[in-house]
């Protein structure tokens, strides 16, 4: 009866444990079934076998649950190699990488590097569960800690230990990281492609931690997938990059194809308009209108002669352009290196616009220029249409020269046969000054004004180019601007002389207007006596002004030869008095007497004429008298009179 008893107390306990392993119970149940067969008396025969069998049934649990683990590590394995796989991004990959190596193998901290030529050394490429910063930025040299026994093995590396481990050289500076961080334990593998190290992954705890064998396999394994979608990644990327640069190239040549289309139409344009025969105002709007911006058209002497703005533009650094203005020294410059290299350069910048010159060049002639100016930089394809848009204007401004030239040298001349005391036929000379619009039978007038070399030939250039003296004949003659016109315009073509005089050369001019001249044959002669007048008078300081010939008659003949420091003696020995007076008092005695003179020492008429009372007059006069004597002796006054008016003359108007 106790046999059959104790048999069936082994089969239950047996049962129990075949239950307990097909539930999966934990270890410690079986720990507690054991203790309970290890407590039954010593005396029970079946005590042995049912301890081995509790032990059979433990070890075939631990059996199982390591088999489970490795299954569980395949299948994360799997799943990691599944999902690497697909990534294409390396650094998603390289982060993706490093959170699976944490994860399984339940770390605290995980990177990845990779070699960089540059540095000579392993960087790291992507961290998880790292703290410090200085951890994601980790360089390690090849022969020093983990590194170098990875690298030189090909093989995983553990160490429980980091910091204390004697198997490789220590690096100060990653060991200071790893104390940053707290790490102690560490795993590296190699990722290994064709046999050549390309990085290292690497796993670490914050305590001692041994691994074990498995958890190395795991891990080599995930590396050994890493690798392979590193090296995918990478060439995903060049692949793309390549696209992107064959992306890039054919849009650069597209844009490049549109650059060379618009600059051929817009050559074709230019070489239409000129075909047909385009004004230089029309050309200048075409080029405006094509380079986006406002043109300017220069002369030889940087005076504008043409310009045009782009439809809905408008800056303002050409309408503050001036020939010597802020930046005529740069614009210069800008100039002479155009003509130099014979490209256009930037001459300088205004208003936020740049300001392009091209120099306008007919052999060793300077034609004179074209100004481009707009914000923005310019391809060089722009740069080259603006240079063809700038020949093409070159080709116009020399056929206008040639054209001026032409009627300049007519010009020239028909004044040179006018003014020649062997005057050629009247009637032929009549005939060709009316091909340009001056009739010689009506009164005619002549205009010399002196500004000298270079300014009298670049005022008639302008003059002609401006078409502002119709119904003239004007030349350059020995530094004198020379201008025969109707009377009846005589006043209009002084104004207009004067202005571009003043605009030449400030107040450094002088001229005389002559007086009505009756037909061709009186030219000659007052051409002669108005070229006699002139170096008067520089010679008396007369500066700034235009007078008529009648008020320098009896100056031309009396002071020719004098020097004007002989006529500033003259003066003050003659009315020094009256000025001296005037200068000190603010008086006017000296305009008094000489209106007196003028109207016949008739003082009433001085009176109405200056605008004061006769009683004034009288008074002035008695004062002028007690200063400068009697005026009543005909000589003694007219050497007065002759000295007041060239005081009027030569004083500040």
């Amino acid at each position: 009866m106790d046999i059959e008893l104790q048999e069936g107390a082994a089969q239950a306990i047996a049962w129990d444990l075949i239950r307990l392993l097909h539930q999966g119970a934990p270890a410690e149940e079986f720990a507690a079934r054991l203790a309970e067969v290890e407590a039954l008396p010593e005396q029970e025969r079946a005590k042995p076998g049912l301890v081995e069998l509790v032990r059979m049934a433990m070890a075939l649990r631990n059996r199982l649950d390591l088999s489970q683990q490795r299954e569980s590590g395949m299948l994360a394995v799997i799943e990691s190699a599944r999902d690497l796989s697909s990534r294409l991004h390396l650094q998603e990959l390289l982060r993706a990488i490093v959170t699976r190596a944490r994860n399984m193998l339940g770390s605290q901290v995980a990177w990845i590097s990779s070699f960089d030529e540059s540095l000579g050394a392993f960087h790291v490429m992507a961290t998880d569960g790292a703290l410090a910063r200085s951890t994601g930025n980790m360089t390690a040299a090849r022969d020093l800690g983990i590194v170098s026994v990875v690298v030189r093995t090909r093989l995983p590396f553990t160490t429980a230990d980091y910091l204390s481990d004697t198997r490789f050289a220590h690096d100060a500076a990653l060991d200071q990281t790893f104390r940053d961080e707290g790490i102690a334990a560490v795993v590296g593998v190699p990722l290994l492609w064709e046999d050549e190290v390309i990085g290292l992954l690497f796993v670490a705890d914050r305590y001692h931690r041994t691994h074990t064998a498995q958890n190395i396999s795991i891990l080599s394994t995930l590396a050994t997938h890493a690798a392979v979608a590193i090296k995918n990644a990478m060439a995903f990327e060049q692949a793309g990059a390549a696209l992107a640069s064959a992306e890039a190239a054919r849009a650069e040549l597209e844009h490049h194809a549109r650059k060379v289309q618009a600059a051929a139409e817009a050559h074709e344009e230019m070489t239409s308009l000129l075909a047909r025969g385009a004004s230089l105002a029309t050309l200048c709007e075409a080029v405006a209108r094509l380079m986006e911006g406002d043109v300017l058209v220069l002369d030889e002497a940087a005076q504008v002669i043409a310009r045009a703005t782009a439809p809905g533009g408008g800056g303002r650094a050409a309408q503050h352009y001036e020939a010597n203005g802020n930046h005529s020294s740069a614009l210069a410059a800008a100039l002479r290196q155009s003509r130099q290299v014979g490209r256009s350069v930037v001459a300088y910048e205004a208003h936020g616009e740049a300001c392009r010159v091209s120099a306008v060049i007919a052999g060793d002639d300077v034609l004179g220029a074209v100004l481009l100016f707009r914000r923005g930089t310019l391809d060089q394809m722009s740069v080259r249409t603006f240079e063809r848009a700038t020949s093409v204007v070159g080709i116009v401004l020399l056929a206008r020269e040639r054209m001026e030239a032409s009627q300049s040298r007519d010009q020239s001349a028909l004044l040179r046969a006018l003014v020649s005391p062997r005057q050629d036929d009247l009637a032929v000379l009549c005939e060709r000054a009316g091909r340009f619009g001056l009739e010689l039978a009506q009164p005619c007038s002549f205009l010399l004004l002196d500004l000298g070399d270079p300014h009298a030939g670049q005022a008639v250039r302008r003059l002609r180019a401006a078409r502002l003296l119709p119904g003239t004949v004007f030349d350059e003659m020995d530094g004198v601007l020379t201008v025969l016109c109707a009377t009846s315009q005589a006043d209009e073509v002084r104004k207009l002389a004067t202005e571009l005089a003043r605009a030449e050369t400030g107040s450094d001019y002088r001229g005389v207007l002559s007086r009505p001249l009756a037909g061709p044959a009186s030219l000659p002669a007052a051409y002669v006596t108005l070229r006699r007048a002139l170096p008067v008078l520089r010679r008396i300081g007369v500066n700034g002004h235009v007078v008529n010939q009648n008020e320098m008659a009896l100056y031309s003949t009396l002071f020719e030869t004098h020097d004007q420091t002989s006529l500033a003696a003259f003066l003050e020995a003659t009315i020094g008095a009256l000025t001296g007076h005037d200068a000190r008092r603010g008086s006017e005695l000296a305009p008094t007497l000489l209106s007196y003179f003028d109207c016949n020492q008739n003082a009433k008429l001085a009176a109405q004429r200056l605008g004061i009372h006769v009683n004034t007059v009288r008074q002035r006069l008695d004062t002028i008298e007690d200063l400068i004597g009697h005026l009543g002796n005909a000589t003694r006054a007219l050497e007065i009179h002759m000295a007041l008016r060239l005081w009027n003359l030569t004083r500040p108007s």
